[in-house]
């Protein structure tokens, strides 16, 4: 009795879903069979009776093309747990390269209106996932879409049957009911390998898509050296070159003053040592800037407990077994919990903030969480976003969630191995 329950509600679940799969698939037919009515309504003597069908069935194929996909994607991923990837190209940020040309993943412009519109234009016209989603369109309703009706023919077969009468009309109606109850739980997933077969991305396309993230990450890789070379130009400049300029006059003072007045060169002197020590400092924390010599010497987490102890806030820093990264992949990590943390400090107002350092089978995973106020967005020309670049050249990942209110939570993902 359990199995006869178990069947049935498997057949009426199977039936809806088969009936959810035709439906979706005819559409883009019933566009076509709407387009050859009204062809065949205004007749032979209107002269645009023969353009109108192409007409109706190109507008309506490109509208409906890429609804019904996603529609087919989110069908097959809730009720078959298969994700298949749409593919489709993404407008990456329209950045300005030292050049001062405008990069939009694409080519090169020399306004950022010119980029915005030809990034526009090509994503329209020449993603080849849109060639694809055509072609899905018109394979779908002759072979999902054929298998998918089955249970639902049965029961117009069986409603037919009844509306007859005498014994060959029962005999339909058994006939209908037997399709219809027998093809239930099992139509319906015919989407799934139809979907999978034809609206995942191919591998020249995913190589594609690949070449134009890449081409991308080198803009912003470009940008981002810029910016640090003029950085440290910009800290030369105002800091340790400045000092290093009176210290060089106020040695050739004191070198004149020797003989005439040596107290007054003395004086000289030790102001001469005091900014050769201040220069000193400076130029440290430059290079500390770069690259930390505690992360060179002891590597990423002690590194992090370093931060942890020169930070203002309750710092707790939760890391198994310290392993080296590869020098890089260290550096930018180091830099986004630094970037974290100064946002905790300036913008959050925390007063807690907890590390956690984790290793998986992919990879290393990073988690920043504070108690502060929340609201934190990873806007254009932003630090996180700045972050969210540099992470991106290893193929890492940042995701933010801070609401309103608190508290922010920021992980950091690298696919990486120990060195």
């Amino acid at each position: 009795m359990r199995q006869v329950r178990v069947w049935a509600a498997s057949a009426c679940v199977g039936f809806v879903r088969s009936c959810g799969v035709a439906v979706v698939a005819l559409l883009v037919p019933a566009v076509w069979a709407a387009a050859v009515a009204l062809g065949m309504w205004w007749g032979a003597a209107n002269p645009w009776s023969w353009v109108a069908p192409f007409v109706l069935v190109g507008v309506g194929t490109l509208a409906l093309s890429r609804p019904v996909c996603r529609t087919v994607r989110l069908l097959v991923a809730r009720w078959a747990g298969t994700v298949v990837p749409d593919g489709y190209r993404q407008a990456v940020p329209v950045t300005q390269l030292s050049t001062g040309f405008w990069w939009n993943g694409f080519g090169y412009e020399r306004t950022r209106r010119d980029a915005l519109i030809d990034q526009k234009w090509r994503l329209r016209w020449k993603d080849p996932a849109n060639w694809r989603d055509l072609w899905f369109t018109a394979v779908f309703p002759f072979t999902a879409g054929v298998v998918a009706a089955l249970p639902a023919a049965g029961a117009v077969v069986v409603l037919i049957g009844l509306s007859g009468s005498g014994t060959a009309g029962y005999v339909v109606a058994a006939l209908g009911l037997v399709v219809a109850v027998a093809c239930s739980p099992y139509a319906w997933r015919v989407l799934e390998p139809v979907a999978v077969r034809f609206l995942r991305p191919s591998a020249a396309m995913a190589l594609a898509d690949r070449v134009d993230e890449l081409t991308a990450q080198r803009a912003d890789t470009t940008v981002a050296q810029a910016a640090e070379i003029r950085r440290i130009e910009r800290d030369l400049h105002d800091g340790a070159q400045a000092r290093l300029v009176v210290l060089g006059l106020s040695l050739a003072t004191a070198e004149k003053l020797m003989e005439t007045d040596p107290e007054q060169a003395k004086a000289l002197m030790r102001e001469a040592r005091v900014g050769a020590a201040t220069s000193l400092t400076e130029l440290r924390e430059l290079v500390k800037g770069i690259n930390p010599p505690v992360l060179n010497d002891r590597g990423l987490v002690d590194a992090v407990r370093a931060l942890a102890l020169d930070s203002p806030l309750d710092v707790t820093v939760d890391a198994g077994e310290p392993a080296r990264l590869d020098p890089p992949i260290e550096s930018a990590l180091y830099f986004g919990i630094a970037e974290l943390l100064t946002n905790a400090v300036k913008h959050a107002r925390a007063t807690r903030v907890r590390i956690s350092l984790a290793r998986d089978e992919t990879g290393i995973v990073v988690d920043v969480e504070d108690d502060g106020r929340g609201g934190a967005d990873a806007r254009a020309g932003g630090g996180l976003e700045g972050l969210r670049r540099r992470l991106v050249v290893f193929d890492g990942v940042l995701e933010i969630s801070s609401p309103a209110g608190g508290p922010t939570r920021a992980r950091m993902m690298v696919a990486c191995e120990s060195s």
